[in-house]
């Protein structure tokens, strides 16, 4: 498909270096995406070559730096924060995670980065990077394994 661009959503403080959990930034760089989270009752057909995994109502995501699961998928209950992935809203109707900060895991330099659904007026993110729902689709029907993410 060659270079795919859409108007997106990204951290409150904009694109840059990540420095530390929470601080708002997307991650400036090349990524690879590790696998794609979706709501099987609000997305009924996803066309994709990447691994798709269904999130259920106990999944999250540990952004506790003190856990051993930091930057790691989970299942509450959980005894360390954790964001809940299974949301009353949109956003996380379908989520490409990206490899920041995973081989290996540097504890607090952030966790989560994720493409997912925007809100409204593409509201800005807590660091993630977010595309109205019909383009983060149709961006999914066109990537595979070896697709780079370039954020900058």
């Amino acid at each position: 498909m060659g270079n795919y661009k859409v108007k997106c959503a990204v951290g409150k403080r904009g694109i840059a270096i990540k420095k530390k959990e929470g601080d708002l930034i997307t991650p400036k760089g090349k990524f690879k995406i590790k696998c794609i989270l979706f709501r099987k009752d609000r997305v009924k057909t996803l066309k994709t070559k990447i691994k798709k995994i269904t999130i259920k109502k106990d999944m999250g995501w540990c952004n506790d730096s003190t856990s051993q699961k930091y930057n790691k998928l989970i299942k509450f209950p959980f005894h360390y924060s954790a964001e809940k992935l299974y949301r009353n809203d949109s956003s996380y109707d379908i989520i490409l995670v990206l490899n920041f900060n995973s081989k290996p895991v540097i504890k607090g330099k952030g966790s989560a980065i994720f493409i997912h659904v925007a809100k409204k007026n593409y509201k800005s993110t807590a660091g993630c990077v977010a595309l109205y729902k019909k383009d983060l689709i149709n961006l999914v029907k066109s990537i595979n394994k070896k697709t780079i993410v370039y954020i900058n």
